[in-house]
């Protein structure tokens, strides 16, 4: 909790407990369903809440705002950024039954009232939100052509509405296609940790 607590001093006490819950529960549900490799689990804090936390640190959701989370896993980045933006709803979608009814358990130890979880392959999702959100699901621009329907059109929100994902490593070649479209924030820029150096978020407006 320190590390997030250093980045993020003005948590308040719910969002605290809400943090030490998800990092305390998630260990002990993962034993039963692996939404996260065994090796990276003890690193939870910082590769998985806190990278996630990396998109609130330049972006922030209204609380009209609807916002996506695709091939969301474990819940990352989605239920970090539920917390820290509670008067936003989120819908969490995985292709994976056993990692939603993981999700479904999670949400309610957290008492988060502002998440859905939705078992579905996101090509097939009937939908639309402001923002969509990833987390390393795919290549950017498949990414963007499964989502890019579930994206409203939009600039009511404090930025434009569009897809928001987190990458890493040399991302020239998968973003040439839109190359012309796309906006890259280093999350070094933010967080002096080594594992950071290599991470963006990858943002396309609507």
């Amino acid at each position: 909790m320190d590390l997030i607590l250093k980045y993020f001093p003005d948590l308040n006490s719910l969002q605290i407990q809400q943090y030490r819950k998800l990092i305390s529960i998630l260990p002990l549900l993962n034993q039963r369903v692996n939404v996260i490799s065994r090796k990276d689990i003890a690193f939870l804090e910082e590769r998985h809440i806190l990278h996630s936390l990396s998109i609130a640190k330049k972006f922030s959701f209204d609380s009209k705002a609807r916002v996506l989370d695709v091939g969301t896993g474990g819940g990352f980045p989605g239920i970090p950024l539920a917390i820290i933006f509670p008067e936003t709803a989120f819908t969490l979608v995985d292709s994976i039954g056993k990692k939603i009814r993981l999700l479904d358990e999670l949400c309610k130890e957290l008492e988060l009232k502002n998440v859905t979880a939705v078992n579905q392959r996101m090509e097939h999702l009937d939908m639309k939100a402001d923002f969509v959100v990833s987390r390393a699901v795919t290549a950017f621009p498949l990414l963007y052509q499964w989502t890019r329907k579930l994206i409203k059109p939009g600039n009511k929100q404090t930025m434009p509405n569009g897809l928001l994902s987190l990458k890493g490593g040399d991302l020239e070649k998968e973003l040439m296609p839109l190359k012309n479209r796309t906006e890259l924030f280093p999350l070094s820029s933010w967080f002096e940790e080594p594992f950071f150096s290599t991470k963006m978020i990858v943002y396309l407006k609507k």
